[in-house]
């Protein structure tokens, strides 16, 4: 099963994401911000980086770009209430989903579900 390092600063969100992925089968490491989740980067393999993007210490779209340096196969979402900030995310990781606040969890699961079969389909993973 995919494993997922999931980097959001709001307690509460990031317990109900947690519980949420890992009810659907996904192993979950959690972090309360991007620095806490180099550290991990550097030293396990995951396969997608769920990170808010306004955090304390560093910003999500930091996040992504600092993992792409040492992970650069794995898959990068961000989640995130801004609508502006999502823009500039977009632009800053290419290849990366943004998912804006409010959202359902069954979204979130059917997009991270989404991701890792269209890399099943591509022989990846």
């Amino acid at each position: 099963m995919p494993k997922i390092l999931l980097a959001e600063d709001d307690e509460s969100m990031r317990l109900y994401l947690t519980r949420a992925l890992e009810k659907v089968g996904y192993e979950v490491q959690a972090v309360d911000r991007g620095t806490a989740a180099l550290p991990l980067l550097e030293s396990e393999v995951f396969d997608l980086l769920l990170t808010d993007i306004v955090m304390p210490e560093m910003d999500g779209i930091e996040l992504a770009q600092r993992a792409a340096v040492s992970a650069p196969d794995m898959r990068v979402m961000f989640i995130t209430g801004f609508a502006a900030v999502a823009l500039k995310a977009g632009s800053a990781a290419p290849t990366a989903k943004v998912l804006s606040k409010p959202f359902h969890l069954r979204d979130l699961v059917a997009e991270v579900d989404r991701l890792f079969q269209s890399e099943d389909q591509h022989g990846r993973l």
